[in-house]
This record gives C-alpha cells, sequence and structure tokens, in this order.
C-alpha cells in the first residue's frame, strides 16, 4: 500500500483511487454535492481552494487544494519508487 501525500500532510491510499479530476465542471460538483449530502465527502483543503477532486473506490470523494498534475506526480514518483525496491 503506498500513501500519496494530497497536501497539508493528508494522505490517500494509491491503490483506493479510483480518478483524480478538477472540480470545474457541473457533473464534478454534482459529485461533490451528492457525496456531501451522504456523508461521503473528505475535505482535505483546510480552508484553501478546491484544485482537485479525488473519487476513491469506496465512493468517497476527496477534495484537494493540490492540482490534478501534482497529484498525478506525486503518484508516479511513488510508483518509481515501489519499481526501485
Amino acid at each position: 500500500m503506498k500513501l500519496i501525500n494530497i497536501g497539508f500532510g493528508n494522505l490517500v491510499s494509491s491503490d483506493k483511487i479510483v480518478a483524480v479530476v478538477a472540480p470545474d465542471s457541473a457533473p464534478v460538483k454534482r459529485i461533490v454535492q451528492d457525496a456531501k449530502q451522504n456523508s461521503l465527502l473528505i475535505d482535505a483543503t483546510c480552508g484553501r481552494k478546491c484544485k482537485s477532486v479525488i473519487v476513491a473506490e469506496n465512493n468517497h470523494v476527496i477534495l484537494s487544494a493540490i492540482s490534478c498534475e501534482a497529484i498525478q506526480n506525486r503518484t508516479d514518483e511513488s510508483e518509481e519508487n515501489k519499481d526501485e525496491h
């Protein structure tokens, strides 16, 4: 199990991530709203602007203040480190 830093010391298991998407589109906003109503929303922005929305296997939705690209880079780095061991 590899943990990915999604900002401000918050970590998510890379094995559980289904998608990392930008929060701008209406469908993503609907997903966030539905998750909030169903108590499946995790806000990891620490009061900052949401720059990415992470959808997990168990239908949890995680808000992050770092960009999708930064999360991708951290996931790729994690995979590279995994291959070295």
